[in-house]
């Protein structure tokens, strides 16, 4: 476990080879902000996302049509850069004999999220999770997020986004449920 005195030091340590003075008033404060800013962005490694959907409901009437939670906001950084990827998760699942509360979904895209991550596997991820713990007949995820790895540095190329998607069970075998989960997240994606 590195100390938050090692982590000020090293925060101290690429400002010096930044070419700037960590003992100049604008950066005084700033390795213990950084280190609080880091424990903020990559609070996902102290969580098990998978408890916020161990919690479920089964009275629901019988209710075993799609459900869907779209649009979920998500900020996460890249394992390559450490740069901010920013983006929108859409997720549904085909319940069985129970659902969760929707809420949970977003803290499962949140509690993978707040990990270096690629797109990718945030994607897989966040429906493995999902498949996982409600075993439902099927889970969808799609991700459309930008890389300021991207935009910031290399290519520098902005308005440009990643979309990445998991199909799994009835959402991979079933061409209509995968249609049905595109059309509620109103994305336009041509069927396989």
């Amino acid at each position: 476990m590195v100390k938050r005195e090692e982590a000020e030091e090293a925060v101290r340590t690429l400002l010096r080879w930044a070419g700037d003075d960590p003992t100049r008033e604008g950066l005084l404060d700033t390795p213990r902000r950084v280190v609080e800013a880091y424990g903020d962005w990559f609070s996902g490694y102290s969580i098990d996302p998978g408890e916020y959907l161990r919690r479920t409901f089964e009275e629901v009437a019988g209710y075993d049509e799609l459900i869907v939670l779209r649009n979920i906001e998500f900020e996460s950084h890249c394992e390559h850069h450490m740069a901010p990827i920013i983006g929108r998760a859409h997720v549904g699942y085909l319940p069985t004999d129970k659902v969760v509360g929707i809420s949970k979904l977003a803290r499962v895209v949140e509690g993978y999220a707040r990990r270096f991550q690629v797109q990718e596997k945030l994607t897989a991820e966040i429906a493995s999770c999902i498949e996982e713990v409600l075993k439902p007949r099927g889970v969808g995820v799609v991700i459309d997020a930008a890389h300021e790895c991207m935009t910031t540095r290399g290519v520098h190329k902005r308005g440009v986004s990643m979309v990445t998607s998991r199909m799994m069970g009835s959402f991979r075998d079933d061409p209509r449920t995968r249609a049905e989960f595109l059309r509620f997240i109103e994305m336009g994606f041509p069927s396989p």
